[in-house]
């Protein structure tokens, strides 16, 4: 068994690292491959050299470089990819469940924050979802999924810029603060549950590091419609609500952009 170490100075998300399984699916001697997202690495774990591996990335234009091959036994163990794989997928539900919650919620209470973040949920479950495809599945069948699923996104956000846009310059009423509270305070506690059990991982593969750093964002997030939901309540006005919507309108087109990106 070969270890091949790379650097890849462009790997920050679970984007790059299902650009780079798709990429390298079907090299047969290709056992294991192991992501690092703090330290931007891939360690190939392969039964014989393949010059093959390194022109791949090399076309990927992500930064890739070649640091090390050595000789080892080392390799995940199964128990820890059916691990990640239950915690993964019970990450994706709470996240695709609150999209539903948070889209409703948004709508019927009149805010533009929580369709935004509804929107962020559903990125992240896209993303996680398209980890979790069947492994050994067509690579073309998964492009297709990414492709459409990106495309999907941005119309999304496409539509939400444009009824911020709407609403900054027209008369609305104003967004129910109450149900803006309540709910980011529920999905800010699903996005804690979701990094407790992304933790308990121990993990250093992107899917479950940067799935943890994503988590975190979302918390982030979900402060931000709780302050902005306080701030419609103290100012009696609408644009603390339309000014987060616009925000995390903004990383959801940032997130379809790097989907699509799995397409290519």
């Amino acid at each position: 068994m070969y270890k091949t170490v790379f650097y890849v100075s462009k790997m920050d998300c679970p984007s790059e690292e299902n650009l780079i399984r798709m990429k390298l699916d079907g090299i047969k001697e290709i056992e294991h491959l192991d992501f690092d997202l703090e330290r931007r690495q891939l360690v190939v774990f392969h039964l014989a050299q393949n010059p093959n591996i390194e022109l791949i990335l090399a076309d990927l234009q992500l930064g890739t470089t070649r640091m090390e091959t050595t000789e080892t036994e080392e390799i995940l163990a199964k128990d820890d990819k059916m691990l990640q794989t239950r915690l993964l997928r019970a990450v994706l539900l709470i996240n695709f469940a609150f999209f539903l919650i948070e889209i409703i919620s948004g709508f019927l209470s009149n805010s533009m924050g929580l369709v935004a973040d509804s929107l962020d949920m559903l990125a992240d479950a896209i993303v996680y979802g398209l980890s979790l495809w069947a492994v050994g599945g067509a690579v073309s069948r998964k492009k297709n999924v990414a492709t459409l699923s990106g495309y999907f996104q941005l119309l999304l956000a496409g539509i939400g810029i444009a009824e911020v846009i709407r609403r900054f310059i027209g008369f609305e009423n104003l967004p129910d603060f109450r149900v803006m509270v309540v709910v980011s305070f529920l999905a800010l506690l699903a996005n804690l549950a979701c990094l407790y059990l992304l933790q308990k991982s121990k993990s250093r593969e992107a899917h479950m590091k940067a799935s943890m750093i994503f988590t975190s964002n979302d918390v982030i997030i979900n402060a931000g419609v709780i302050v902005a939901g306080v701030l419609v309540l103290v100012t009696r006005s609408k644009y603390p609500d339309l000014i987060v919507g616009a925000l995390v309108f903004i990383l959801v087109v940032r997130g379809a952009l790097r989907i699509l990106k799995l397409g290519k």
